[in-house]
């Protein structure tokens, strides 16, 4: 089972939709808008200059409102759509420049998708539908089967394997889609609104399913969401969309303290900043504090107010990855960095630890 190891490179990616899209590239690089485009040349500005590094083994997410260029986006790493320029590399080769033989390879090798309506054959139970891109490939059918199997077991559908799609609920449906594509043991997993159609429940359990499998299999995931609580919990890198363009990108932390502008602003202003923010973000570096309680840097504000809370204590130390220590942090200041910058005239953190 193989971890990924090579990033993917998207560089100058642009994606103008209509019958004579390359010539209008110039135009959009010297500031011409998506609405401009379309008013004077009826074209339209899909993607715009998209650079992006895609971290091996980690989760990417892609988010916007729709028509973003989220998806399209998306569909470019197995050019499903074809770009107007740009280059998509992986393992030093361009996506963009393969031929299609090289390209049907790349797709079955090296990618597998989820998509949002799940894409299941109806006629087919739950083991014919994660066994078939195995069976397509050439494996047999009982070493294709067995490997099924596996997965099948591990996304939690024991027991269903003879059963159709028909049968099964919306978040077991696409348990099944999950397990398809983690069948054939490709390196990139690309998750095109995967869980949007799932009830909340049901929507946070497959978030839960897909964060434990990637703890041990560190996969090269890009993973599309219009939901910014779903963004912060599953990426270690998100990259925000509007009109085709990347309006900022970084780790949801980064994201949060430091809004780019008024669009990223609206995104986050009800965002629980305790649920997202790390004590590394906010500690006195290198000060030490008499107090029994210890915390990782990766600790969240709020389980560091809520260990310092349940020990009666405002300080606690703080480790780095190593054990060594690299600084302190009061309960005062956790409770201050919870609290939305706009809200911070209206409450007192004083109050809230007294």
């Amino acid at each position: 089972m193989a971890e990924a190891v090579h990033d993917i490179q998207i560089n100058r990616l642009y994606k103008i939709f209509g019958p004579n899209g390359a010539a209008h590239v110039a135009d959009v690089e010297a500031g011409m808008t998506k609405d401009e485009l379309k008013a004077k040349h009826n074209h339209v500005l899909g993607l715009d200059n998209i650079t992006l590094t895609i971290p091996a083994g980690r989760i990417q997410v892609v988010m916007g409102l729709s028509g973003s260029g989220k998806s399209t986006l998306i569909r470019h790493i197995n050019r499903l759509i074809e770009p107007t320029s740009g280059e998509i590399l992986f393992e030093d080769r361009d996506i963009v420049k393969m031929s299609q033989t090289e390209l049907r390879e790349f797709r079955r090798r090296k990618t597998a998708m989820v998509f949002q309506k799940f894409a299941l054959f109806p006629h087919r139970t739950v083991l014919e539908n994660t066994s078939y891109g195995l069976r397509v490939s050439g494996l047999s059918t009982r070493e294709a089967e067995e490997r099924a199997r596996r997965w099948i077991s591990r996304v939690g559908l024991d027991g269903f394997e003879e059963s159709y799609p028909n049968q099964l609920s919306g978040g077991m449906q696409q348990r099944v889609g999950l397990a398809r594509a983690l069948t054939n043991d490709a390196e990139i997993l690309l998750m095109d609104e995967a869980f949007s159609a799932l009830d909340p429940l049901i929507r946070t359990d497959m978030q839960s399913v897909l964060l434990d499998l990637q703890q041990e299999l560190r996969k090269t995931i890009v993973f599309i969401t219009h939901d910014l609580d779903e963004a912060l919990r599953l990426g270690d890198k998100i990259a925000i969309l509007r009109d085709g363009r990347i309006i900022q990108q970084g780790t949801g932390e980064q994201i949060v303290l430091r809004p780019a502008d008024d669009y990223i602003s609206s995104f986050v202003q009800d965002v629980k900043r305790g649920h997202v923010i790390t004590v590394r973000t906010v500690m006195r570096k290198g000060e030490r504090a008499d107090t029994p309680v210890t915390l990782p840097v990766t600790a969240l504000l709020e389980e560091a107010a809520r260990a310092m809370t349940d020990a009666d204590i405002n300080r606690a130390n703080i480790t780095g990855k190593d054990g060594s220590h690299v600084g302190m942090i009061t309960l005062k200041k956790c409770v201050a960095e919870m609290i939305a910058p706009d809200d911070r005239e209206a409450v007192d953190p004083e109050a809230q630890v007294a």
